[in-house]
This record gives structure tokens, sequence and C-alpha cells, in this order.
């Protein structure tokens, strides 16, 4: 669906295009190996549709901006995955899995470097601006993720903690990509704000659609292990809601799968998921997903232009609500 999307077809021809030297093998061939993993590229979009949006006409201007978007992204998963220790990642081996974790933090620092040179190929009148929006959104995305560190350590979070971390570490990347189109296009600071909060939001919606996915998605088509949050005792919207809930025996149970470590990995999956079933977890989930999403249409629909422009907006962010993966 997403590889025959326009934008998509431009941005993974850009990339397609770059060129990484070849030696040293095991700084560049990791990031060629990330980069040709099918992502959905959501981010570059964003720049893209938000240029095209604004009536910036000429994407081919926009496309190195959307490609550091794209290569930021893409170190940060690198480097979250060595963190979280996570086997897959887009139904393949993690780049840790597959080298190791030096090599993992070495080729992500690389990629990183690469996304500022792309960024240094926007028109020049626009770089500061352009700059300034992706410095901001990248220190706030590592903040997001020691926030997601410091949960590991602590018995409870709070559901608004929770969801500022998942602001910060995933939806303000959304924020920025949308921002950072609208900037290119010349859009008033009014325009930039509203399309950044409406990334924002859709960006809470998205991840908690995630969480959502991780405990209750097709192993086949979700392409990260399934229950995965579950095994690593994270502190999702369906763990902080089950926790809150809890009580009696239900509590002890709750407490005793979160510091298990005698019970097979699909024993503990599938205790906690008959929690989540007994409180309705799944349901609280959609619930406040929709109401993230509900924020994100607000502001798109409160942008003063040609409703035409906005409506394939409108269109992928219903398709990202209602994905299987």
């Amino acid at each position: 669906m997403f590889e025959q999307n326009p934008y998509s077809k431009l941005i993974s021809s850009y990339i397609q295009r770059a060129e990484f030297p070849a030696d040293p093998a095991d700084l560049y061939d990791p990031i060629r190996y990330i980069l040709s993993l099918a992502g959905k590229r959501i981010r570059p979009m964003l720049v893209l549709m938000s240029s095209n949006m604004f009536g910036f006409k000429d994407l081919t201007l926009a496309l190195p901006a959307s490609a550091a978007i794209e290569y930021f992204h893409n170190f940060s998963l690198i480097h979250d995955d060595i963190m979280d220790k996570a086997p897959l990642r887009r139904g393949k081996d993690t780049v840790h899995q597959k080298w190791n974790d030096n090599v993992a933090i070495l080729s992500g620092d690389a990629l990183l470097v690469k996304a500022y040179q792309e960024l240094g190929k926007s028109p020049a009148d626009k770089i500061p601006a352009l700059l300034e929006v992706f410095n901001k959104v990248a220190l706030e995305v590592c903040e997001g993720q020691q926030m997601d560190m410091d949960f590991e350590k602590r018995t409870s979070v709070r559901e608004e903690e929770y969801i500022q971390m998942i602001k910060l570490k995933t939806s303000v990347l959304l924020g920025g990509a949308l921002q950072m189109g609208a900037i290119l296009a010349s859009a008033s600071k009014e325009q930039q704000q509203k399309i950044y909060d409406f990334g924002v939001n859709l960006g809470i919606a998205f991840q908690l659609q995630d969480d959502y996915l991780d405990v209750y998605g097709d192993p086949s088509s979700f392409g990260k292990q399934v229950g995965g949050d579950i095994l690593s005792d994270k502190k999702t919207i369906l763990h902080i809601r089950t926790q809150q809930l809890s009580e009696g025996a239900d509590l002890l149970e709750f407490n005793d799968l979160v510091s298990a470590q005698e019970i097979t990995k699909e024993e503990k999956v599938g205790r906690m998921k008959n929690l989540y079933a007994k409180y309705n977890i799944d349901q609280y989930a959609e619930e406040v997903k929709q109401r993230y999403m509900h924020l994100a249409y607000a502001q798109l629909e409160s942008l003063d232009i040609d409703p035409e422009s906005k409506q394939e907006m409108f269109v992928l962010a219903d398709i990202l609500m209602h994905r299987a993966k």
C-alpha cells in the first residue's frame, strides 16, 4: 500500500541512489541494510506531503530534508534496538543481531551524520529554520528514549507520564517532519504550529496502535515479536491500565508475571493477555487512541487552506490508524 504511494516512491528512489562507501564494510553495510528493509517511510513521506499541501510544487527540493528525517529515524531504531535487546525489526534481524552491538552503535552514529549532510542540501534560505526544528526534535527523541529506559527501573508509571514519553520518543518526529515540509513551502508560523500539532497527536495515536498490535497483531504481518512488550515488561498503555485496575488475586498475578523467571514466554504472554481480557484493556487502549485521533483531525481541519489540499493527509492518517502492521 505505502510502496505504491507516489511520495514513498520519490523518497525510496532518492535513498536508493544514495552512495555509501564500500569500506569500512562494517560501517556502511549495516546502513545499507537498515535502509533496504521494507519500512513504510511514513516520516519522510510527511515532509513531502506537507510541502505539497502548502503549495510547494518542486518536491525534488524537499527530498534532502525528507531523507534527513528517514536517516535520523533509522539511526534511532538501530540504537533503540540495542537498548531493548530486540531481535527483529521489520521482520528481519536487527542490526546488532546481524552484526554486533559495537557495529550497530557506530553505523547508527554515521547515519546520524548522513542525516545532517542531507539537511545541508536543502534550499539555503530554509536551512536555519529546518535545523532549528530538526535539532529540537532530535533532542526530544533522546529525552523520550531516556524516559522509556527510566520507566524500566520503576514499578509503576502514570498514564500521563507514558503519554509524555511516547510524545517525545515517537510523536514529535512526525510533527517535526510535517513542520519541516511547511517551512519549505513558506507556510506561516500559525500553519506550521497547527500541522506540527496534528503530527504530534497522530503520532501518539500511532504509538498506542503499535502497543495494541504488539499484543494482538498477526505475527506474519506485524514485523516484530508479538508479545515482546509483555516479555520485556514494557510500561505500555495496556500494562499501566491493567496494573491500575487489578486488585487482590489479580494484582498478585500481575506482579508475579512481571517478575516471573521460571515460566515460558508463551505462558507469560498468555496469562497477561487473560488479565487484559478480564479488564477490557484492548477496548480502553482503543478509546485513548481515538481521543488523540480526534485531536489530530481537529488540528488538520482547522488549517485555513483549500480543503482538497488536506484530503490526502486525512486519507493517510486514516490508513495509519487502521493498519495491521
